[in-house]
């Protein structure tokens, strides 16, 4: 299905954010996301099925001084 990551187009195989994030090579990072502008905690990313057409952000926390 494609789908856009961070405003660029991706096509994909899995249904989930858990699972997009496997196959984008995230894994177990600490990252926050959204869909379609909906925040979604990690703890519901399992659960969280995408259709076709999404927008997805991810994002990685940031260390500053």
């Amino acid at each position: 299905m494609r789908i856009l990551v961070n405003e660029e187009p991706r096509e994909v195989t899995t249904a989930t954010l858990a699972g997009l994030l496997d196959e984008l090579g995230y894994g177990d990072a600490r990252v926050a996301t959204a869909v379609d502008g909906a925040f979604v905690p990690a703890s519901r990313r399992a659960s969280w099925t995408i259709d076709e057409g999404a927008r997805i952000e991810i994002l990685a926390p940031m260390q500053g001084g």
